[in-house]
């Protein structure tokens, strides 16, 4: 909704990608990307909305490091970082993932956000 922040998540990181309103805005051409985790869109550059999760099985080498090059060369260089989703922080049956280290994390600034 417009003056809503545009939030969208790569590799469990969720970032504010609103100062790119004319790629990710509503009708703009990444706007299927947001509101979730496109891990799998962003490696493949696909839009299609099977591509449009987390998931990242099967992916070729290429295709990974795609991801790697546009996670840390667009998304953590433009867009400030917001949060983590809960994959990244939970276990699949809602317990705390205790591999989950914060300082291993990319990080966000919480008095930005509050």
């Amino acid at each position: 909704q417009e003056g809503q922040p545009i939030y969208l998540a790569v590799k469990g990181v969720v970032f504010d990608v609103s100062s790119g309103k004319e790629f990710y805005g509503k009708g703009a051409p990444y706007n299927a990307l947001v509101g979730k985790d496109s891990t799998r869109g962003v490696a493949k550059m696909s839009l299609d909305p099977a591509d449009l999760t987390h998931d990242i099985a099967g992916l070729t080498e290429e295709e990974l490091k795609s991801l790697d090059d546009i996670f840390n060369n667009v998304y953590k260089a433009k867009y400030p970082i917001v949060g983590y989703t809960s994959r990244r922080i939970l276990n699949e049956d809602g317990s705390p993932n205790l591999d989950f280290k914060p300082e291993d994390q990319p990080h966000f600034n919480i008095k930005d956000e509050f």
